[in-house]
């Protein structure tokens, strides 16, 4: 028969008592004492002559032996080292209390036999009677007879690890555990809409030996609740539509349901939705609006008993609408009055808005934080006037006026210093470089704001897995014994950044490839970047050394070089090497604003050119085409250019980013050391934007870039390798590399322009681990000297009708009907001018073997008149290419 805790508890208790008293009559034969090997002085009291434990049913346990004497605590008797113990009951009571208490034992007792020595003094020998608790030997969560379940065990399993409850195998039963795992299952079946679990337990005796159980929990989980309609009670200045626009979880099913949980009752989350009602009435004005729990409905239940459809009545109390009076800030010490009043949007006698109180209260807590006021909590008194706030009843007679006072105070607590900054998990990556990014100091105000960008900053480095603040990751903890000083620790997890790899891949711009590289930007754990890597493709092949310096002597100061050579084929249009070098010299500018010097030189060759290109008829009409692909200059330039440029970056992570921005600007100036002079500006603007709203998991992307170059001096055409273009998946994702800009109007040929606006948005959604899935829209077009950007096509008319516009392809000939005029007019649509935009999907992996990200990109191609392949053929609606890297 099973006993309760405290069944068992009160007949242990009533047994040693008695036993105490008068030798109880074991189970199992105790065995005797051992002859002593010295006997007590005659005349002694009555001495403890040995004590044994005897387990039942089988005189074998799962605890040690060492460990129930470490409870015993009465002094036994060594007849050998001439130690004799009286035989003291209380002490054996306190040791039947302890045994009890360990949890080991469901049942316990006491047998207390005579047992004189041979010299006639009396002695008691005492026995200790145990059955241990049975031992769980296996596990199982099973559904009722007939029904399936919805929740997978290892659902179970991970909540039940999260909150520290465990039924270990070979541990003893233990009911409360038992009722904290049911009561863990129910939670984990009501998050997902099953309220109305049952969870039994049993508990079967198994083969293998006494006291060994199979504990099984049988789950039903009942019918699904489904939320057919919402209603709202009480409601009067807000309709039913706007409230239930509040919910986020239970809310009835609509079209996007499949990514949510809405459409299901989730009793659990109910608090969170009725706060949020709340807050839009608070937002209102409504200060002492008040949600209720509430009332389930039946609507209707399937005929498989499965899904249970339901209408939730949720009671509102309204209130009035209130206008703030006073304005009040008390009990602020270290900032002044004025500063904190400044921080709150808000007029006296305008609607009261939670929303805008919320952001002053941020601002204040960010404006303490950065003087140390690490534990400051402003908080809000809202008075409405007239009203007894301790009953919620009218003071006086009458409507009282709709008007709430309301006041800040401030609870400062203390100004706290930073006492130790410890880091932990960088394993290769030295103190310094992390000591480095901290903009919180040791012995420094500890300033929240700056440990906040501390973690920016860190992440940026990328040598570690995104901080993002959770309690494993950062501690920050007052220093024991020492009063006003904080201890902060970070704990990191390297990434792996010291890499040999080698692999292969395909993209358009280097179409089949094979790679082998060496490659860190943790040289040595020391911060610095060093890579080696060898790349040979169908259509691309570089070899480039290079390494940087991010902190020389210390300071921040950046240094950097790398020498290459490049080749490149341009299908169907030319090959490209490039044999070169540049140096990098940067300085801080302000947080997050760098300035960087860079100078470059590089040798270009150009061969193997189309023979489209090398037509007598197009070089001819075309002699801007002749000395762009130095056809008279032997197919080389030199090219020596020093480029100032600054870059402002508070991206929050290389790899898969989610926040932050980044400016460029740049000029190269290219001229002395080289043979080509010409200017180039370039700019650039990333936005990163979590769209928390919808989910943490989703965030957007922005870009947009200029680029604009002119020869001068003795370069009067630029040679085609320094002409724009775009195209390609780091740019226009939908079309060929290189198809979109200026073209020749006789052979079709794109020869590029001298300046290309480019913008791009991509939606991000985190699928979890290395997998992003994204939609993408992307517009860009290119052009040349003395032409205008423009956002839809040109109409032109040209009278009278010439035969190269007749003869363009990328123009649209439409005949229109005689008029007045005596020559015939032809109507020509130029597309050449029109942004060209592509639109689509990509789904993006992270490949630690390459250490870039892959992509699959399906694209839809709105505007695509006037654009050729690679190959010369008219792009098409729909493209598939696969890439790598990122296109921003």
């Amino acid at each position: 028969m099973t006993l309760s805790a405290f069944s068992r508890l009160f007949l242990a208790a009533v047994t040693a008592a008695v036993t105490l008293g008068w030798a109880a009559p074991a189970a199992a034969q105790a065995p005797p004492c051992p002859d002593p090997v010295n006997l007590p002085p005659t005349g002694s009291p009555v001495l403890l002559r040995c004590m044994h434990l005897i387990a039942h049913p089988v005189n074998e346990t799962i605890v040690e032996q060492q460990t129930y004497d470490y409870y015993i605590k009465t002094k036994r008797t060594s007849s050998a080292d001439r130690v004799f113990a009286p035989y003291d009951e209380d002490s054996i009571k306190s040791d039947f209390w302890s045994l009890w208490r360990t949890g080991f034992l469901d049942n316990l007792w006491i047998e207390v036999i005579d047992e004189p020595y041979p010299n006639g003094v009396e002695a008691k020998h005492v026995v200790f009677h145990i059955e241990e608790r049975a031992r769980v030997k296996a596990v199982d969560y099973m559904p009722a007879l007939g029904t399936k379940t919805q929740v997978e065990t290892s659902k179970i399993e991970e909540q039940l690890k999260e909150r520290n409850v465990r039924v270990n195998l070979d541990s003893f039963v233990d009911e409360a555990t038992i009722r904290r795992v049911k009561g863990i299952i129910r939670e984990v079946y009501s998050e997902k809409g099953y309220q109305d679990v049952t969870i039994e337990h049993k508990l079967a005796e198994l083969p293998a030996g006494p006291k060994l159980v199979h504990l099984t929990f049988t789950i039903n989980q009942g019918p699904k609740y489904k939320i057919k309609a919402v209603a709202f009670d009480g409601n009067k200045a807000f309709s039913d539509s706007a409230l239930r626009s509040q919910l986020k979880e239970n809310k009835p099913k609509n079209w996007y349901s499949f990514l949510t949980s809405s459409g299901t009752y989730l009793e659990s989350k109910f608090a969170d939705d009725a706060d949020k009602v709340q807050v839009f009435y608070l937002n209102k004005g409504y200060v002492r609006a008040r949600v209720g729990q509430p009332q389930i409905e039946t609507v209707s239940t399937s005929k498989d008993g499965k899904t249970r459809w339901i209408r939730l009545r949720i009671p509102v109390d309204e209130g009035v609408r209130y206008n703030i009076g006073n304005f009040n800030i008390a009990d602020n010490t270290a900032l002044r009055s004025e500063f904190i009043r400044a921080q709150f949007k808000i007029k006296e006698g305008e609607v009261y808005n939670y929303s805008k109180v919320s952001k002053g209260l941020e601002k204040v807590r960010e404006g303490y934080g950065m003087l140390g006021f690490w534990q400051a909590a402003p908080d809000v008194d809202l008075a409405p006037r007239g009203i007894d706030m301790s009953t919620g009843l009218p003071i006086g007679p009458g409507e009282p006026p709709p008007i709430v006072d309301v006041t800040i105070r401030m609870i400062e607590g203390k100004q706290f210093y930073v006492n130790k900054i410890t880091f932990l998990g960088n394993t290769t990556t030295h103190d310094n470089v992390a000591r480095r990014e901290m903009r919180v100091m040791e012995g420094g105000v500890f300033n929240t704001d700056a440990l906040k960008q501390s973690i920016r900053r860190l992440n940026q480095l990328g040598y570690f897995k995104p901080l993002e603040g959770k309690e494993d990751e950062m501690t920050v903890l007052p220093t024991p014994g020492k009063e006003g000083l904080v201890d902060i620790r970070l704990k990191f997890q390297e990434q792996n950044r010291n890499q040999i790899s080698f692999g292969a891949g395909v993209s358009q711009f280097d179409g089949f490839f094979g790679q082998l590289s060496f490659q860190t930007s943790n040289f040595l754990g020391r911060g610095e970047t060093f890579s080696v890597n060898l790349q040979k493709g169908s259509r691309a092949r570089q070899y480039q050394v290079s390494f940087s310096e991010p902190y020389l002597l210390d300071r921040p100061i950046t240094v950097g070089t790398d020498v290459y050579a490049r080749q490149f084929i341009y299908d169907f249009q030319y090959t490209q090497d490039a044999k070169g070098t540049n140096f990098v010299l940067g300085f801080p500018l302000a947080d997050y604003t760098r300035l960087f010097m860079t100078y470059s030189y590089e040798k270009i060759r150009v061969y193997d050119i189309n023979e489209a290109y090398l037509n007598p008829l197009v070089l001819g009409s075309s002699p801007i085409l002749r000395e762009s692909l130095l056809i008279d200059q032997g197919g080389q330039r030199r090219v020596s250019k020093i480029t100032p440029s600054v870059v402002y970056n508070t991206i929050n992570q290389p790899i898969f980013p989610n926040d932050g921005k980044r400016a460029t600007a740049s000029l190269d100036i290219a001229g002395l050391g080289g043979n080509t002079q010409y200017f180039q500006l370039r700019t650039e603007g990333i936005w990163y934007i979590p769209l928390e709203f919808i989910s943490k998991r989703v965030s957007l992307g922005l870009r947009g870039e200029g680029q604009w170059i002119r020869p001068y001096g003795n370069t009067v055409t630029l040679p085609i390798f320094e002409k724009m273009f775009l195209g390609g998946e780091y740019s226009v994702r939908g079309f060929d590399i290189r198809t979109i800009g200026p073209r020749d109007p006789f052979s079709n040929i794109v020869t590029g322009g001298n300046k290309s606006l480019l913008f791009n948005a991509e939606l991000y959604f985190n699928v979890g681990g290395p997998v992003r899935i994204l939609g993408f829209y992307d517009a860009g077009q290119v052009r040349d000297i003395r032409q205008n950007f423009a956002w839809t096509e040109n109409i032109t008319k040209i009278v009278p009708p010439t035969p190269p516009f007749l003869s363009d392809p990328f123009a649209t000939v439409v005949l229109t009907p005689p008029g007045t005029s005596a020559l015939p007019t032809v109507q020509v649509i130029d597309t050449t001018n029109a942004f060209k935009t592509s639109t689509g999907f990509e789904i993006r992996f992270f490949m630690p073997v390459l250490n870039v990200p892959f992509r699959l990109i399906s694209a839809y191609n709105p505007s695509r008149r006037g654009i050729l392949t690679t190959n010369f053929q008219p792009v098409q609606k729909f493209t598939f290419r696969f890439a790598v890297g990122t296109t921003f």
